[in-house]
This record gives structure tokens, C-alpha cells and sequence, in this order.
């Protein structure tokens, strides 16, 4: 039996025994709560907020609810904001505020249903706690394992009554992890621990230059290695198959490739910035129209231009890129882990032939997504290498492999001009957004009018300002540089350059930067009160150390409001210390405030860490980074304390994982100006610029 939820498959089917009343839920006889849960679990605590949704309506503790990965069926665990199956944009708690409520209540309807007609007295005059159905008025309980048959046969109930806020008892009550165990003791699994049975393991390297192919290569090298059992290749790269890592590395580092270099062997990141400074010069595709800009730019008393830019940035999660497959003739496995599970099973099966059906995804936990895994080129080299063979094959990239040949965040080059009243106030502001775009090429029909809404949905920020135009210049980099999702996307580039900007016009007009975004942000009070809540737990108004100061940035994205101030001090060297950030962030109810808090330091600290580092440059057509010696992490030592403050609106709840990352970089920039004058407009931060500042 099923009903109908957005988002909710109509269909499931109880096995014997259990009771599965939508897509989402199924509980046995035992009263085992087992959760399929459609968003995966890369770190940003899914795996405790989405049951707690669950749970919380179903009244049943958090460690009854046994988490299960969902399969790829994009019709049964679609994201119901994005309409297919997909983690990514901070939409895993919006997107399932209402429905998983919504099944766990409809389930927790039937099995109260079910009680009632057992022992013959109203359903009002039952409830449901811990996991059981009581009937307070004569003492009468029935655990939900022995109601599961009788409320498999129940009819689907109608619109049901979701709890009141203030009746919640998980919801925004800190809660431990739900997969923190596993991971400490080493239990879990990610897709690099897939081992199914015969397993070999690939070591993999592909053709340096963007965009070049494979050649020829002589095999024997890496054939003599003991354990080698193969070399094969595809279009632009070669793998060596053997029994286990170490052998797979040594035969593979034996041979001599020969490679096509194609038309991309003399790009630099000279040649990238020159093309994309003389493409950023055309007017572009107008993306936001208001006002009269023309006429309020020629009467503002002043007017202000700059220019901004930032790097093309990696992901570097700790797991790199893997994927196990399986190619048979009736069918194809693949072991990993991924953000679109529907994506890896259509590649797959158009790679082999196959039927869909005939392609099985075993999603596993992610060491970390930030958009590399909204990608599925690893899923098509390990399909290819497993084409050729007949046992399963693990492809594991090394950190080099992952590194340099990474999809990328996309190099952005940006105009900006306001004009000013004669107070120096911004009545007009202009924003030309110049890159390539991700959205035509991951989400094409959501391309429109020539504009990726992704590159210029942060240009203005939160701000309203009488008169307001912003404009897209598509400009794509040589073939083989791919433009993609990472943590936080084009509000980490916008936002970095409209809170850089701000604060310049700012102190321009020597005006308190807290209170010169107020007057724009009427239309934001959650956004006043997020301000009004930074400036007093970062002690702006106090004094600082010589040396020192602080720098303040707001962000609107992802359906949350969020603030940082960043406390810093520059050496003689150039080299910038981060002294403390302070956080303030309403992101509606919190789920689980400890992940909140968790959030916000995991997304500072990734973009602090692009913000003193990130740049992935080339040179004779190739990535000069490898590890992490060359594309370094932020390191323990150098983290500084971050404090997290939470506003609870008791709106409905905003995404959380991108957050801090789109403000930190922003934040840290304008305290070095506060403290050495300095303005930054590009990324990374170069102490060159500092050192004599």
C-alpha cells in the first residue's frame, strides 16, 4: 500500500512482514525504523538531521532510525527542489523540510489508525510515543512492530497534521552523529573500501595536457612487475591493472606514454587571464534590469569602477575520485561514492550498452563531495578500464591525478561600478559577471537566454539599490578545463567581489561598514538582525592590537542568512595571521545546532584555506599543482578560533553547507585593508602585495 507525498514515491511495496509505506520509510516486525535516504553523506551531518525529520514526526528516538543509501531511482528519491537525484546546493534539509515530516507523520497516522481499530476506541483518544501506540485512558500500548500488519492494509490517510514547532523534541536539540561511530572505529564504508569479490585495482594516469589524447605505449615495463595483470587505455589515459595498489603504482610509474598534445600544449594562465580580460570588455547578456542605470549613473556625484577576479580552484577532498565497476555482459556494478547516483547509472549503461535496469549503483559514504562528485568523468575512465576485462576493477586516482585533472571551480573576471549620492551613498550599481559556465554544460536546459544563473545569482548581494543591472559574459577556457560546481559556486565569487566592494565604498566614504549595508537591507530584517548580532559578539567597537583589524561580510544564499567577522594582522613578510572569525548565522529552525556549529567552521575553514592558497594554474598547457605541497590545505596549527552564533527566526530552514564559505574570504580581505590599507581585489591573497603595505 502507498500514498501520495511531493517527492514521495506512490508505489513501494511492503515485503512479508514489514510495513513500507512510502519510498522512505519501512518498518518490520520487530519495530525496526529503517531509513532510505535520498541526500548522501559527504561529511555535512545528513545522516543525523534527515532521520531527525523523520523521527521527530514518527515519534520514535533518533537510534531507532537505521539509515539504508537509497538506489538510483530518480522517481522515487528525486530532490524534490531540484527534481532528480542529486545532493549538492545546500538544498538536502529546504528540500526535505516538509516531505520527510510529511511521510513520518503519515506513517505514525496509520499506525495509531491501526491501533484504534484494534482495541475498538477512537483514534483521538490514542498517541504515539517512543515508538509505540498508548491508550492513556485504560493503560493499553502497542509497540509499532505489532501494528505493521494491520496499517499495511489501512487506506492512504489524507492531508495530515504536522507537529507544532514548539512540541518539537529532536528538532533543534543537539544530537550526536549518527554516522560518527563507524567512522571513528574505521567500520564505514566509502567508496575507496569497496572490495567485492575478485576485485583488482587500477592505478591510472591521464594525459597531462588539457584537452590531449592518448598515443602508444609499450606495456612490457609494467608487465615485468610482479602482480601486474594488464595495461589497457582509453581515449586519454592508461591504467594498470594488479592485484593491489602497490603494484598497480609501480608497474604504471615503468612506462613511457606517448601522448597527443592537441591544440592546448602552450596554455598558460597568462594566456587563460589575457583572453578573458579582452572577452570581459563585450557588454555581455543583460541578466537584472532596474531602474534607469544610464540616467542615474550620469547625475551620481560620483562614480566608482573596479575590477575583481578570482582563480580556478580544485576540490582536494580526502578521498580522491574513485570508482569500482563491475562490466558483464548482463549487466554492470559499480561500487563509489557520488552526489548523482542517476547520473553514474546513465553513463554507465550508455557506456556499455546496457539497459538502465541492468546498471546497479552501490552508493557508499563520500570523503568529501564540495561538488567534485556532482561529476561522473571518474565513473566513465573506470567503466572503460573494466570494459576490458572480466573481473571488477577499483580506479583509484592518486592525489596528482585528482588534483590536475579536477573539474574546476571557473576563473571569474568582474566589472563593478556604483554611483554615489552626495552622501556616498551606492543609488546605482552595475555588476558584468565574465566565465564559463557550468550551467550550460551540467544542466543545459536550464541555460536560459544565454545567461548561467548560477555565475550571476549573488551580483548584487542582499542589497536593494533604486537602480541595478547585471550582465553575463560567457567565456569558456580551452577544451579539457572544465568549469563546475564547488563549494558555494558563484556566491563565493560574487560575494567576495559585492562585500569587497562594499566595504571599499565604505571606507571611501569613511562610514562604519555595518552601517553603511543597514539602509540597503529593509527588505531584510533577518538580515539586519544577523548584522546587529556580529557586531556585538565580534566586540567591533572595541579596540585592537597594533597591527590589527577586523573585516565584516554578509551573505543571502542558499536560503540563509550569515555574517563573519575576521580579525587579523599582517607580518613585514606579508604573511596575513587570522586571529579570530565570529560567526552569526539564521539559517531558520536549526535541525541540529551542533551541526550547524560544525557547518560553519567545516565551510570556514575550507574557504580560508582558497582564500590564503587556492589557484590552480597552468603552464605549456598543464596543471603545475599536484599534492598538497603545491596546493595547500590550511593546517591545524593555523585555524583560527571560530566562534558560531545562531539565530533561530523559526523560519523554515535554509541550506547550511556553503555558507560560511562564500563569506570568509570576503571577511578576511577587508580586515587586511583595515589593517594595512591595502585593498585585495583577486584571490588568493599574495603577501607580495602585503609586504609592503
Amino acid at each position: 500500500m502507498g500514498f501520495a507525498l511531493p517527492g514521495l514515491m506512490t508505489d513501494a511495496e511492503a515485503a512479508e512482514g514489514e510495513f513500507t509505506p512510502n519510498a522512505y520509510i519501512r518498518i518490520d516486525r520487530s519495530g525496526q525504523v529503517f531509513f532510505i535516504i535520498q541526500p548522501v553523506e559527504m561529511g555535512q551531518a545528513t545522516y543525523t538531521s534527515m532521520p531527525a525529520l523523520i523521527a521527530e514526526e514518527l515519534e520514535v528516538p533518533l537510534d531507532q532510525v537505521l539509515i539504508e543509501h537509497a538506489p538510483a531511482d530518480d522517481k522515487r528519491y528525486a530532490n524534490p527542489m531540484l527534481g532528480f537525484q542529486v545532493t549538492g546546493g545546500s538544498t538536502s534539509v529546504p528540500a526535505n523540510w516538509l516531505p520527510l515530516r510529511q511521510a513520518g507523520a503519515a506513517t505514525r497516522t496509520l499506525l495509531v489508525t491501526a491501533a484504534a481499530q484494534q482495541w475498538g476506541v477512537p483514534m483521538e483518544s490514542c498517541k504515539a510515543e517512543n515508538g509505540a501506540v498508548l491508550h492513556p485512558e485504560s493503560g493499553r500500548k502497542l509497540g509499532y512492530g505489532e501494528l505493521v500488519d494491520a496499517a499495511a492494509k489501512l487506506p492512504a490517510p489524507g492531508e495530515v497534521a504536522l507537529k507544532d514547532p514548539a512540541r518539537f523534541k529532536l528538532i533543534g536539540t543537539p544530537a550526536q552523529r549518527t554516522d560518527g561511530p563507524a567512522k571513528v572505529t574505521g567500520k564505514a564504508m566509502f567508496g575507496i573500501d569497496a572490495r567485492p569479490e575478485g576485485v583488482k585495482v587500477a592505478a591510472l594516469t591521464i594525459c597531462p595536457i588539457i584537452g590531449g589524447t592518448f598515443e602508444s605505449v609499450d606495456a612490457a615495463p609494467a608487465m615485468a612487475v610482479n602482480g601486474v595483470r594488464k595495461v589497457v587505455h582509453t581515449k586519454n589515459a592508461v591504467a594498470v591493472i594488479a592485484d593491489h595498489t602497490g603494484a598497480a603504482r609501480k608497474g604504471l610509474a615503468a612506462l613511457q606514454i606517448k601522448w597527443n598534445e592537441g591544440a592546448n600544449g602552450k596554455v598558460s594562465s597568462a594566456s587563460l587571464l589575457e583572453n578573458i580580460k579582452q572577452a570581459s570588455m563585450a557588454d555581455g547578456v543583460q541578466a537584472r534590469a532596474e531602474g534607469d542605470v544610464q540616467g542615474a549613473m550620469a547625475k551620481a556625484a560620483k562614480k566608482v569602477e573596479v575590477v575583481y577576479q578570482v582563480p580556478f580552484l580544485a576540490h582536494a577532498c580526502m578521498e580522491p575520485v574513485n570508482c569500482t565497476a563491475h562490466v558483464r555482459k548482463d549487466g554492470c556494478d559499480l561500487w563509489l561514492g557520488v552526489q548523482v547516483p542517476t547520473r553514474a547509472k546513465a553513463l554507465a549503461a550508455q557506456l556499455t550498452g546496457l539497459p538502465e535496469e541492468s546498471v546497479v549503483v552501490h552508493n557508499q559514504l563520500l570523503g568529501g563531495g564540495f561538488g567534485r562528485r556532482l561529476e561522473v568523468d571518474f565513473v566513465q575512465h573506470a567503466v572503460e578500464v573494466a570494459k576490458q576485462v572480466d573481473y571488477p576493477v577499483k580506479v583509484v586516482y592518486s592525489r596528482e591525478e585528482d588534483t590536475r585533472h579536477s573539474t574546476l571551480r571557473p576563473f571569474h573576471y568582474n566589472h563593478l561600478a556604483a554611483g554615489l549620492d552626495d552622501e556616498g551613498r551606492p543609488v546605482v550599481w552595475t555588476h558584468k559577471v565574465t566565465g564559463g559556465s557550468i550551467i550550460a554544460r551540467w544542466a543545459p536546459d536550464r541555460f536560459k537566454d544565454g545567461i548561467d544563473g548560477d555565475a550571476v545569482r549573488d551580483a548584487a548581494g542582499p542589497y536593494a539599490f533604486p537602480n541595478l543591472a547585471v550582465h553575463y559574459v560567457r567565456h569558456e577556457p580551452p577544451e579539457g578545463i572544465v568549469p563546475a560546481f564547488w563549494r558555494g559556486v558563484g556566491h563565493t565569487q560574487n560575494a567576495f567581489m559585492v562585500e569587497g566592494f562594499m566595504d571599499e565604498l565604505a571606507a571611501m566614504n569613511q562610514v562604519d561598514p555595518f552601517s553603511y549595508r543597514t539602509p540597503l537591507l529593509q527588505k531584510h530584517p533577518r538580515a539586519i538582525k544577523v548584522l546587529e548580532t556580529a557586531r556585538e559578539k565580534s566586540a567591533w567597537d572595541s579596540p585592537l592590537p597594533a597591527g590589527h583589524g577586523r573585516g565584516l561580510a554578509l551573505t543571502y544564499c542558499f536560503g540563509t542568512y550569515a555574517a563573519q567577522v575576521a580579525e587579523v594582522s599582517v607580518d613585514a613578510s606579508g604573511t596575513v595571521k587570522v586571529h579570530k572569525i565570529t560567526g552569526v548565522v539564521d539559517c531558520g529552525i536549526p535541525i541540529n545546532p551542533d551541526s550547524v556549529v560544525a557547518q560553519m567552521q567545516s565551510g570556514t575553514v575550507f574557504g580560508l584555506t582558497a582564500a590564503l592558497f587556492g589557484n590552480i594554474t597552468f603552464k605549456d598547457g598543464r596543471v603545475e599543482q599536484g599534492n598538497f605541497d603545491s596546493y595547500r590545505l590550511l593546517r591545524m596549527n593555523e585555524v583560527p578560533p571560530i566562534e558560531t552564533h545562531i539565530i533561530n527566526s523559526g523560519e523554515s530552514p535554509g541550506g547550511l553547507g556553503e555558507v560560511s564559505t562564500v563569506v570568509i574570504a570576503p571577511a578576511v580581505v577587508n580586515a587586511i585593508f583595515a589593517a594595512t590599507g591595502k585593498r585585495l581585489r583577486s584571490l588568493p591573497i599574495d603577501p607580495a602585495e602585503l609586504k609592503q603595505a
